[in-house]
Parts: C-alpha cells; sequence; structure tokens
C-alpha cells in the first residue's frame, strides 16, 4: 500500500495519470450531472403532473367515500381532502334567462391537496370560494351573458360569482369534466336542493403525502375495492387516471434514463483506452522493479491500490463537477419549470461513484494487473512483456458488474436489454469489420503511382493491425451513442408533437340532429372552422359474443366489468381515419358484416380477429365480425371510437353527429352563437385541458432537449479523449519518420488520411448500427413510430470523419513542431 501511494502521489505529479483521471472524472461528471438533473427534473415533472390528478392517489366512488378507505388514508399519514362533482344546469336569475349545461363541483377547505387553483378577480390567499360564492370558467360567463360580481342561479340558491377560474389542477379528463366548471364552497351544496336520491354524483377522496406510502395506499385501495362490498369503486393514479399524461412522462423518464445510459456506455470506452495507454507506458518501470526484487504479489497490489486511489479521486471530482454544472443548468432553467425543482437526492452521487469505480474494475484493472507479470528481463529486451488481450476473473466479474450497473442506470429492464444488448452487438460487428476492412487494404495497399502520403497512410494503418481494430471499434462505439441520441430525440419529439399538437381540436359538439347537419357544418365553414373531425354517433350496448351472452359477471377486472356494463358510442365511416391506424386484420370499406375494434378495448374484453360481436342500439340488435384492430391514441385530442362500422351509412340506426375542432381565434362569442343557432346540441369546451397537456408537453420537451445538448456535449469530451488514448504509439511512429526524414507537410497528409479514412469508416458503421438499434428501442422501448433517416450513414461518416481529424490534430500538433531529438527521447522513455 505504501508503494502504491508513492507511486500515485508520483504519477499524478508526473502526468502520467493525467488521461485516466481526466477520463473517468469526464465519464462521472457528465453521468452524475446527467443523473443529479435528470433526478431533480423527473421528480419535478411527476410532482407537477401529479397536480393535474389533484393529488397522489384519489378513490373515485358513485356515492360517499367508505370510511375504512378515509380511516386507512388518515392512519398512513396521507392528507385527504373529498370534493363532489356532478352535472347540472346553471342559469340567469331573472325571468326568461338563459341556462347552460355545466359540471359543478363543490369544495372544502384543503382543496386542492396537489396544486393551486387559479382564480381571476378573488384573493390570492383564497384558496376556494366562501360560502354564497361561486367561481366558475370563462365560457360560462360569454354563455349567459354574465360578469363577475353577478348573481348565478344553481337550483334554489343564487350565488355571486367572485372568481373566473384560469386554471383548475384536478380537472381530469371525463367527458363531462370538458363543459363549464362551476365552483362552490361545499357548505352552500345542501342548499341548492340539487343532491337528489337519483342524482349522478361522484365523490372524489384525493390523497397526498409521500410517493411510496401514497402508492401503497393506491394498491391497497385498488386490492379492497375489488371486494364484492366495494363495488363502484376506482382508484385513480397519475398511472390510471391521466392516460394523456402518463405516455408522455414514461417516454420522458425512458429518454432520460437512456442519456444516462448512454453517457456510461462513452465512459467505458474512454477509460478503457486510458488505462491501456497508461499501462503501457509503465512497463519499462515494472521491469525495473522486478530487477530490484519485487514479487508479483507485491506489484499486483501496489498498482491495484495507485489505479484504485486514482480512481476514487477522479470519481469524487468527476461528482462534484457534474453537481456544480448541473446547478449552473438549473439556473438556466429558469422559467421552465413552474415551482422550485426538489432538491437532488444522494442516489445520483452513489450512481456517480459506483460507475467510476465499476468501470475502472471493468476496463481499468485487467491491463494495469497485467504489469505484475513483465519479466525483468525485458530491461535488455524490449519486445517482451507487451501486454496481451487477456482479461480472467477481474475483466468477467467487471463486465458484469458493468452491465448490471448500466441495467440499474435504464431502470427498465426491456430498455437495458436492448441498448446494452445492441451495443455489445455492435462492439463485435464494429470490430469484425474493421478487422476485415483492414484485411483487404493489406491485400490493395496502393502501388508507388500512388501519392507518397497515401501509401504512407495505408501501410500505417495496415502496420498496427490490433491498434487499427481498437482505434476502430472504440471510436465507432462513441459514434454511435452520440447517433442514437440525435436520431432517438428527433423522432421523439416529433412523436410527442404529433400526438398533441398546438392545433389540437379543443371543442366538441354533440346531438347534431341528422337534418342538422348541412347547416350546422356550414356554420363552422363560415365561422373559419377548417377540417372539422366529423362522425355520426351511435348509442349501444354489447351484450354477446360469439353468440354468447355477456355480463360483468364474466369478468373479473374492474375496467372490463365496466365496459360491459355501460353504453358505447358508437360510429361507422367507409374511409379509416388516418390518426387510427389498422394493427391487426384488414380494414375493408363497404364490409357490412365486418367492424373494427380499438386494440385496448379488445385487449381488456379478451376479444381477437374473427369474433361475431351483437349490440344493442336503441333497441335493435347489430351483429357483425371483428375484421380489424386499430391503434387508438387517446391523448391526441381527436374524435376516436372503441367500434368503427366500415359503412358510409347505416340508415335503420338513430343516429347523432359530433363534431370535434378548433375554436376559432378572435371570436369570443362563437359558443353562445352557436348554442343560440343550435340550442339543442352540446358544446363541451375543452381549451382548459388541452392547455394542461400542452404546458407539461412543453416542460418535458424542454427538459429533454436540454439534458440531449448537455449529454452531447459531454459525450464529443469524452469521446475527444478516447481519439486521445493513442498519441504515445503515433509520437513514436512520428518521430522516428521525421528522423528518417519525413518532413512536417508530409507527416501531416499522413496523419490527415489516416484519420479521416478512420474517422469516416467508424462513423458510418456506428451510424448504420444506430438505424438497427434506434427502431428497435422506438418499437419495443418508446412505442412511437421509427422514421428511418436513409442518409445518416453518410452523415454519420463525414462527422466521424471530421471528429477523429480534429481530435487527432490536436493531440499530435505539439509532436510535429517540436525539435526531432526531442521528440525521439520523448518515445523513447
Amino acid at each position: 500500500m505504501r508503494l502504491g501511494a508513492r507511486q500515485l502521489w508520483r504519477d499524478v505529479r508526473a502526468g502520467e495519470l493525467r488521461l485516466l483521471m481526466v477520463s473517468v472524472a469526464l465519464a462521472v461528471a457528465a453521468l452524475s450531472a446527467v443523473a443529479f438533473l435528470a433526478d431533480r427534473l423527473q421528480a419535478g415533472l411527476w410532482r407537477d403532473a401529479r397536480q393535474l390528478l389533484g393529488g397522489d392517489a384519489v378513490v373515485v366512488s358513485d356515492r360517499p367515500t367508505p370510511e375504512l378507505l378515509s380511516r386507512e388514508a388518515q392512519r398512513r399519514g396521507l392528507q385527504t381532502n373529498t370534493n363532489v362533482s356532478f352535472p347540472t344546469m346553471a342559469r340567469v336569475p331573472e325571468a326568461e334567462g338563459a341556462s347552460r349545461l355545466v359540471a359543478l363541483k363543490a369544495v372544502a377547505p384543503g382543496y386542492p391537496v396537489r396544486g393551486q387553483v387559479q382564480v381571476q378577480g378573488a384573493a390570492a390567499a383564497q384558496r376556494i370560494p366562501q360560502p354564497g360564492e361561486v367561481w366558475v370558467d370563462p365560457p360560462l360567463l360569454d354563455a349567459l351573458g354574465l360578469q363577475n360580481g353577478q348573481m348565478l342561479g344553481l337550483g334554489d340558491r343564487q350565488l355571486r360569482i367572485t372568481g373566473i377560474i384560469e386554471r383548475e389542477p384536478d380537472r381530469g379528463a371525463g367527458f363531462l369534466n370538458f363543459a363549464p366548471r362551476v365552483m362552490i364552497h361545499a357548505d352552500d351544496l345542501v342548499s341548492t336542493g340539487l343532491v337528489q336520491p337519483a342524482s349522478r354524483i361522484t365523490w372524489r377522496m384525493a390523497v397526498a403525502g409521500p410517493e411510496d406510502v401514497a402508492r401503497q395506499f393506491a394498491d391497497w385501495a385498488r386490492g379492497q375495492a375489488e371486494t364484492e362490498h366495494l363495488r363502484g369503486i376506482q382508484i385513480e393514479t397519475l398511472q390510471s387516471g391521466r392516460p394523456e399524461m402518463r405516455q408522455t412522462l414514461d417516454r420522458a423518464s425512458q429518454f432520460l434514463n437512456l442519456v444516462a445510459l448512454l453517457a456510461a456506455l462513452l465512459c467505458a470506452v474512454a477509460v478503457a483506452l486510458a488505462a491501456r495507454s497508461f499501462a503501457e507506458r509503465q512497463l519499462d518501470a515494472c521491469a525495473l522493479l522486478r530487477v530490484f526484487g519485487q514479487s508479483q504479489r507485491t506489484l499486483t497490489l501496489s498498482y491495484a491500490t495507485e489505479f484504485l486511489g486514482a480512481g476514487v479521486l477522479a470519481s469524487l471530482v468527476g461528482v462534484l463537477a457534474g453537481y456544480g454544472v448541473h446547478m449552473g443548468f438549473i439556473a438556466l432553467l429558469h422559467g421552465l419549470v413552474e415551482t422550485r425543482l426538489p432538491a437532488a437526492s444522494a442516489q445520483p452521487a452513489l450512481l456517480g461513484l459506483a460507475m467510476g469505480l465499476t468501470l475502472l474494475v471493468a476496463f481499468g484493472l485487467p491491463p494495469v494487473l497485467q504489469l505484475a507479470r513483465v519479466p525483468a528481463l525485458r530491461v535488455i529486451r524490449r519486445e517482451m512483456g507487451a501486454l496481451q488481450l487477456r482479461s480472467g476473473l477481474v475483466l468477467a466479474m467487471g463486465l458484469l458488474g458493468f452491465g448490471l450497473t448500466l441495467l440499474m442506470v435504464s431502470r427498465d429492464l426491456r430498455l437495458g436489454l436492448i441498448t446494452v444488448g445492441g451495443f455489445a452487438f455492435a462492439l463485435v460487428l464494429f470490430a469484425a469489420l474493421a478487422a476485415l476492412a483492414l484485411w483487404i487494404l493489406r491485400r490493395a495497399l496502393p502501388g508507388e503511382q500512388a501519392p507518397r502520403w497515401l501509401q504512407l497512410a495505408t501501410r500505417q494503418v495496415a502496420a498496427r493491425p490490433v491498434f487499427a481494430v481498437v482505434q476502430v471499434s472504440s471510436l465507432s462505439v462513441g459514434l454511435l451513442a452520440l447517433a442514437l441520441l440525435v436520431l432517438l430525440r428527433t423522432d421523439l419529439i416529433a412523436s410527442w408533437r404529433q400526438a398533441t399538437p398546438a392545433q389540437a381540436p379543443d371543442r366538441f359538439v354533440i346531438n347534431v340532429q341528422p337534418e342538422q347537419t348541412t347547416q350546422f357544418l356550414a356554420h363552422l365553414s363560415q365561422a373559419g372552422v377548417q377540417a372539422p373531425d366529423w362522425y355520426p354517433m351511435v348509442r349501444g350496448r354489447l351484450v354477446a359474443i360469439n353468440g354468447r351472452e355477456v355480463s360483468p359477471a364474466d369478468y373479473s377486472a374492474d375496467r372490463a366489468r365496466r365496459l360491459v356494463d355501460r353504453e358505447f358510442n358508437l360510429s361507422f365511416t367507409d374511409r379509416l381515419p388516418e390518426h387510427t391506424p389498422v394493427v391487426g386484420g384488414q380494414w375493408v370499406p363497404g364490409e357490412r358484416d365486418g367492424v373494427s375494434v380499438e386494440q385496448g378495448i379488445a385487449d381488456t374484453l379478451g376479444l381477437k380477429l374473427g369474433d361475431r360481436l351483437r349490440f344493442d342500439m336503441g333497441g335493435m340488435a347489430h351483429e357483425a365480425r371483428i375484421t380489424s384492430l386499430r391503434k387508438v391514441d387517446w391523448s391526441s385530442m381527436r374524435a376516436n371510437f372503441f367500434m368503427l362500422f366500415p359503412l358510409a351509412e347505416m340508415p335503420e340506426l338513430p343516429t347523432t353527429w359530433l363534431a370535434a375542432f378548433r375554436t376559432p381565434e378572435g371570436q369570443p362569442q362563437f359558443e353562445r352563437t352557436l348554442v343560440q343557432k343550435f340550442p339543442n346540441v352540446t358544446s363541451v369546451d375543452m381549451r382548459a385541458s388541452v392547455a394542461q397537456v400542452q404546458r407539461v408537453l412543453d416542460q418535458v420537451i424542454q427538459a429533454v432537449e436540454f439534458l440531449f445538448a448537455f449529454t452531447l456535449a459531454a459525450g464529443v469530451m469524452v469521446l475527444l479523449a478516447a481519439l486521445g488514448a493513442g498519441r504515445q504509439a503515433r509520437e513514436r511512429e512520428y518521430a522516428i519518420m521525421r528522423a528518417l526524414g519525413a518532413g512536417r507537410a508530409l507527416l501531416a497528409q499522413v496523419q490527415r488520411a489516416e484519420l479521416l479514412g478512420v474517422g469516416f469508416m467508424a462513423g458510418f458503421m456506428a451510424s448504420a448500427m444506430a438505424l438497427a438499434v434506434g427502431w428497435a428501442l422506438a418499437r419495443f422501448a418508446f412505442d412511437f413510430a421509427w422514421t428511418p433517416v436513409l442518409w445518416a450513414p453518410l452523415a454519420g461518416g463525414l462527422l466521424g470523419a471530421v471528429l477523429a481529424w480534429a481530435a487527432g490534430s490536436l493531440s499530435l500538433s505539439g509532436v510535429l513542431r517540436q525539435p526531432v531529438v526531442q521528440t525521439l527521447r520523448q518515445a523513447a522513455q
């Protein structure tokens, strides 16, 4: 240990460990900075997204929340708050005043447990309406012609409008929740007379507290809800209650984990090359120590002590640098998130230290431990004792630990296996292709008629086949990580934007009668509405599958029971909607015996292609065979249906029409005019909910782009360090060529040709492999459409050539400028 400590102090001062420690520090800094930022951003994103639910979990029921659940939540130390909501009519108190369907919510003190209601006109400290007051959505004022401060009639009461709701955290995604919101104090509910035995009231008890406690309570309550005496109870969490948020946040979490995973892979490349370069420089010193009588055991332990000590120091520096860098970027994120990010946990720091030490064990110790086997005879015979490509137990255990650490970083088994497996396969493939290219090169060396610089460059590469294969393979792996980030980031953000575009529909209009269709569409056209979703709608209940009647008792899952026990919104069209692609079977326009089923409900109810379904639609029985399955993105805000019949007309069925479109800009009276002209229709304003989704989506995308840019920069730095690991070998070769009369211009041409060739090959292979790994990740991990960029290999080859040339030129610029004697002395040491 004393020998190892002395060697560590000596080599640190002499700069022998500089490349290794810088590589480890950069690696750990890149990983820990991403981990710190991802940890805080992810916690902040999920915290802010939980505000859309109104709590960490919500117990939803059609009767007062059972005491069993509320007592259990309080016993676990969770904060609880219950509100009730139901559809009703609001009216102008004057005689013959206008009326409007609204979604009434009665809230009690303590609401909401997550987030905050933003209200215009109310006091800043006021969280809910006071008794006798009511807060309303802006569209209700437009529809009824009221203003803030006037009275609004609700049942037997008249309440004064004292606030206009700008943002409601737990608005929810239910269809009736898109009606204008009316919020009152819970004490006023009974006096309105609206609560009757047949009222369709929904009780929502929101709970909030430590994440693990809330999750355990949700799991427990879900299990209780499955029992017979708690039928009608639903447990909503962010995962189950807000599907339009779940997919976006899941993909963001996966991408952040992928960023950290690729940073770790880049670290492995740099550390492996730096450790081997360090070990090669220590061969002569080890031979001298053997001459002086040091045993293999002493050398093994001393170099292990030196190496691990350097790794611990570099890892600590990297963690501190990563934390500082992440704090600087947090300052740049001012305004990205509306509230302060949670404090960083200790996990990223421990992860950074573990990754640094794991990298050293997996890729650093094997070549360093070979130093103990250097024979004393190397002092007079320099060809003896060279490093061998042997790993042994240390390498096997290190690689196993590195693989397990990568899977831990990924936090997703499928994501980790695809990435780690893809990179392992790519490394083997890159080495094989590089060896094949060298074999071809050695048999097709340019003749004497070729330029001198080209002859020297090709022979230089062919003369060092092992070094060339290692260099091309490592450079290819580093470029693969960068290319994969670029390609996935582009398609990932595009899929988010496409799923919920800025021009997504923000208004649904239902109950349009068949005789009103022409006049209604003309009215929309005159108002400036372009290309609305326009579908017939039929209410129907699934009553039989393959001739056997179905009932809720046939299913154990609560969602399946609810689906069988309710009516669906069915539709028919002979044109397949472009936003619902077919994933099974075939869509045949005009097929009278066919029906297309949404894939999710098919999985829930156990339906498959060829099954015959019988529906009861307005007292009329209709049978059809499942001919296709469709994938529906319920977060798209488009008009979507569980069942679609591929027919242009079904005149025998009672039909109304549905329109989904974006509200025209600059027309504040649009809804009022629409309802006055078509008083029978129901206009559902979704603008508040769309704004919520877009706000979180923009926040997620900015965070992903920011992390992408930072990791891209860190990856380039690590890649440049890896490229500089071959400096000593080139120094020796260039020194000999300069001593034999080669000029600086010729050597610069040789260097340029070699680096550009190696870089182009590495970049081309990396980009081609990135297309394959990217497709697998997009298909099986992120679940979005993958659009291959066919010109990516060519662009990657050019980028790889530029990077290799820039890094090599920077590393060897001093060799070409300093005197030949000095270069030879340094190369001989």
